[in-house]
């Protein structure tokens, strides 16, 4: 019985890669941009039940990397897990210093303007990010699980036709150096003298734990460099924001080479597939639940590598209630797209509008000659209705005052990293969306960063610098979330950035609502999604704006305006228990039926939390 139950626990264990990094292989939502991280794709190349499970996020070093994302995703590594861990870019701000240790200098000398300006990322190549990466290899060997450190995939700065020395994360030729007296920069290093690089440094920590190392940084100049320059690199790998984000193509290829590296060093090697024929990712698209009436959309990739023969075409067609797009504009029922060299990468979408309740399913067939894949579709409409509705509203015209109908509790608007400037019309221009009746007369909320000055090189989210706000259920009720609306838009310039997120799990995990890169200065954008969420006890669901600036500039804001979050409230107790006198309640935490705490004893009806933490309806008399 000990061996049978040992067997079938062998059986049961999802077998699983864990990845840690930055916005290089962070997941991206399809429906809000084009960029794409390398993660995302990893999981196509295993095989054998095993499954990739990506951690990484925007904006994140080695201290993110420690403190947060790890954080998280330890509770979920068990023995006979992978962990591939890689940092890099973020770890360069603050020029190489540290971003922790600089604060502590100007706090130290009683300048706090310029304490509160620092970025806290950035770390030291051979001290800070090489004790940030080593704790989460000491901790994942601990569990049982085996790490592999990935040095960080190259920037496209090119020389001629040759990646740069800081493209490859190596800031020899410029950098910083925190003195007794304030940061001053460092000397020019020579070519070989690896004080500032990086990768190095990730490769010598490697050496030391006795832990595999894989070299990203090599494997993407190589890929980068095979374009023979940068702009034909960027057409071809990168999402056209920049010398740093992914296309699905480059997602793609880098995903591909790591897996090819790892295979080759025997890591995973039986359980690692490099499809050198036509395949199709994913295998089966599950487009979840939505709205009866709402359409939802799914990205699938079409890799082919060795297609015989080598020049060719390839048709992609659908069932009924399934359209298909290259470019999320032109819907057909089928496509056709040609290949040359034996090799074929191309994205495409598919869309199903969910018109009948419950599940509506179907397939895609991809086909090349004589050979057809055949990728099982389906998505299910679910019905809001019964309770009572809810519907939390910002104005934030004047204050960031909240108007709330309906059984929940409220999460007052937060700050981290920023501030209010002031509740002003953006600009006498304001542009609002032609069916909102509004005009530029329109007062909203400005917000800046501490500091006011929006730091150079920033080119994705800052994790210290946010605006917050939410909502959770009030006792004894679901809340079913259908809608989450606000207007944003940059003013003073044409280059504020932001991210929208939501998160039902604080933030561990979330989900992109919005995304924009230099935004057309006040004109106001629309933001809503349509989620299917429900939360209930304390759980609560979130709002985040992520802000930054596209270049070096102050004085610039971002402003918000009109958030909603609506949905039903739903009674989550199950029936009346029992009739009992007011004595005989106690001291047990009361609530009225709309799930408010009650300050007194009150006969009726009434919500009561007990003991042992469940929540029970009581009749009182």
């Amino acid at each position: 019985m000990f061996v049978l139950a040992m067997l079938l626990g062998s059986a049961s264990y999802a077998k699983r890669v864990h990845t840690l990094g930055d916005s290089t292989m962070a997941p991206y939502d399809e429906s809000a941009t084009v960029t794409r991280g390398w993660g995302m794709y990893f999981g196509q190349f295993l095989t054998n039940g095993w499954t990739s499970v990506n951690y990484a996020k925007g904006g994140r070093d080695a201290y993110g990397g420690y403190n947060e994302l790890w954080q998280t995703a330890k509770k979920n590594v068990e023995a006979g897990d992978y962990v591939i861990i890689t940092f890099g870019h973020n770890d360069e701000k603050n020029s190489g210093m540290d971003g922790h240790q600089l604060k502590a200098y100007y706090e130290g000398i009683g300048d706090a303007t310029a304490a509160a300006a620092v970025d806290l990322r950035g770390s030291i190549p051979s001290t800070t990010y090489k004790e940030n990466l080593a704790k989460i290899v000491d901790e994942a060997i601990a569990l049982g699980a085996t790490p592999i450190i990935c040095s960080p995939v190259c920037r496209s700065y090119f020389s001629g036709s040759t990646i740069r020395r800081n493209g490859r994360h190596d800031l020899g030729d410029s950098y910083k150096i925190l003195t007794e007296n304030g940061p001053v920069d460092g000397p020019k290093l020579a070519a070989d003298d690896h004080t500032m690089d990086y990768a190095y440094h990730s490769e010598q920590l490697a050496k030391e734990k006795n832990v595999a190392f894989i070299d990203m940084t090599q494997a993407t100049k190589a890929l980068y460099e095979s374009y023979g320059n940068q702009a034909r690199c960027e057409a071809a790998l990168f999402d056209g924001q920049g010398s740093t984000h992914f296309n699905t193509t480059g997602a793609l290829l880098v995903a591909r080479e790591c897996a090819r590296l790892m295979k080759g060093q025997g890591i995973l090697a039986n359980d690692i597939v490099l499809p050198t024929d036509l395949s199709i990712n994913p295998a089966a698209v599950d487009l979840g639940e939505a709205y009866k009436g709402q359409t939802l959309q799914k990205e699938l990739t079409i890799n082919g590598f060795g297609l015989v023969p080598e020049e060719g075409s390839v048709t992609i067609s659908a069932t009924e209630g399934i359209l298909l797009s290259f470019d999320k504009t032109d819907w057909q029922t089928s496509l056709s797209v040609d290949y040359s060299s034996a090799t074929l990468i191309k994205t495409f979408y598919a869309q199903l509008t969910l018109t009948e309740d419950g599940e509506t399913a179907g397939s895609i067939t991809v086909r090349q000659g004589d050979k057809a894949i055949e990728v099982p579709v389906k998505g299910k409409a679910v019905t809001l209705e019964g309770g009572t509705e809810v519907k939390a509203y910002w104005r934030l015209e004047q204050d960031d005052s909240y108007e709330l109908s309906g059984p929940a509790i409220v999460l007052p608007e937060t700050f981290q990293g920023m501030y209010v400037q002031r509740y002003s019309n953006p600009n006498a221009a304001t542009v609002w969306p032609e069916w909102t009746a509004y005009d530029a007369s329109r007062k909203t909320q400005r917000n800046l960063l501490n500091g006011d000055a929006w730091p150079a090189d920033e080119i994705d989210d800052n994790p210290e610098r946010y605006i917050q706000w939410g909502i959770k259920a009030a006792m004894g009720m679901e809340l079913k979330i259908d809608q989450i609306s606000l207007f944003a838009c940059g003013c003073g310039g044409n280059g504020m950035c932001c991210h929208i997120y939501f998160s039902t799990d604080g933030f561990e995990t979330r989900t992109t609502i919005f995304e924009m890169k230099k935004m057309p200065a006040n004109n106001m954008q629309y933001v809503e999604a349509k989620p299917v969420i429900s939360i209930s006890g304390e759980q609560e669901l979130l709002v985040r704006v992520y802000p930054w600036y596209n270049g070096a500039a102050s004085g610039k804001t971002i402003c918000l305006s009109d958030l909603t979050i609506h949905g039903m409230g739903l009674d989550a107790t199950s029936g009346i228990h029992n009739i009992l006198p007011t004595n005989a309640i106690g001291q047990k935490a009361v609530f009225t039926l709309e799930g408010r705490k009650s300050s007194g004893m009150q006969r009726g009806l009434i919500i009561v939390r007990m003991s042992d933490g469940s929540i029970q309806k009581k009749i009182v008399y």
